[in-house]
């Protein structure tokens, strides 16, 4: 399985603010890549698996014929040979079955998304791609820091078009808009709308996250189909939407299915982030009511007896004093120095308090103090 963990680093901006993500670029790719070869070893598993019921079934077929036929051969009309006339039918019921799903699997293999792991694709023909500009260098070769740069500073100047983008539905206002702003046809607007889908999941925006996904999907697709023609991603913008209103049922369910499984994915991702953020928050403010010896009052007060839990609770002192005076000595002075490091229990408190006062007083008098120049 793929460690999802590795977007931990990204950050969310709120999609009502103008300002750009702080986006973990590299990561993000990486997770795309990765999300990308999961579904790939996927599907080879359900081939295999496939395969391996497939000839267990041969078998079974074969040695169930070859029974059957002595059984015949036998002239026996046993109930043996009624039974073995059930399974038979039963196995050829069966072979419908996987021979079905073997025409599933090569149609999903054929209408398998453009992707950069992948060749051969119907559609287009060697003059169509001839025909398009060459891809322009990629930035493989940038720095984690360059490529986090070009990313900011293309959300910094794309991001009211791309949300104008991601708020589309039908194809054909998608084509014209990407060809109307083709600037936003690349790997960085895909970014930015996996990390708006993450961001919407987490906010409980999860039909807006679903519409948001469904535009991410497209570019996604466009942008593989350019990685497998080695062509520039904008000239593949009218040929995709082309074929894709077309699709024949089986290559929309295949599209479709892309979406859902990305949709899971998003889904993963913003529970994972939202349990990150709790548990920071809970060991923040853990760490922020720490006492004077390192330990948690909320940790130290549970561990407490039931009678010293009632002293503290009530704040009777006098109980408290009584409770202690109880109590075996050893285990006495170990929970008052838990409660003292804790900071549940303050030796001496009103004399500390009156010492705090003085000093904010001597404070207050030297601020009061002319200048005696």
């Amino acid at each position: 399985m793929v460690d999802y963990s590795k977007w931990k680093d990204i950050e969310i901006s709120d999609d009502e603010d103008d300002t750009h993500p702080n986006i973990d670029t590299p990561s993000l790719f990486r997770w795309r890549h990765e999300a990308r070869l999961e579904r790939m070893e996927e599907r080879k598993r359900e081939q295999e698996e496939h395969e391996r019921k497939k000839i267990e079934h041969i078998k079974k077929l074969k040695d169930t014929k070859e029974k059957l036929a002595r059984l015949e051969s036998e002239q026996k009309d046993s109930a043996d040979l009624t039974a073995l006339k059930k399974v038979l039918q039963d196995l050829e019921e069966e072979d419908k079955k996987i021979k079905a799903k073997e025409d599933e699997i090569k149609k999903r293999e054929k209408l398998t998304p453009w992707n950069v792991d992948t060749i051969g694709q119907d559609g287009f023909t060697k003059t169509v791609i001839n025909t398009k500009p060459p891809r322009k260098d990629d930035d493989s070769s940038l720095s984690d820091e360059e490529k986090e740069k070009r990313m900011k500073q293309f959300v910094k100047e794309n991001e009211k078009t791309l949300k104008e983008f991601g708020m589309l539905r039908r194809y054909d206002d998608s084509k014209t808009f990407l060809l109307n702003n083709p600037q936003l046809v690349c790997e960085n607007a895909a970014n930015y709308l996996v990390i708006w889908c993450i961001n919407l999941e987490m906010e409980e925006k999860h039909d807006l996250m679903e519409h948001v996904a469904h535009q991410c999907i497209c570019m996604q697709y466009i942008l593989e189909l350019s990685k497998q023609l080695d062509v520039d991603p904008r000239a593949c913008v009218s040929s995709f939407f082309s074929r894709i209103q077309i699709a024949e049922v089986e290559y929309k369910k295949s599209f479709d299915d892309e979406l859902t499984a990305f949709k899971d994915r998003i889904r993963k991702r913003a529970a994972e982030k939202v349990a990150d953020a709790l548990r920071e928050a809970e060991e923040e403010e853990r760490r922020a009511r720490l006492g004077p010896g390192g330990l948690d009052p909320v940790e130290v007060f549970e561990s407490l007896p039931e009678p010293l839990q009632k002293c503290f609770e009530a704040q009777d002192i006098p109980l408290l004093q009584q409770t202690i005076t109880a109590m075996p000595e050893e285990e006495a002075r170990y929970h008052m120095k838990r409660c003292i490091d804790s900071g549940l229990w303050v030796p001496d408190a009103k004399a500390k308090e009156k010492e705090e006062q003085e000093q904010k007083e001597k404070k207050e008098e030297t601020k009061g103090t002319p200048d005696p120049e």
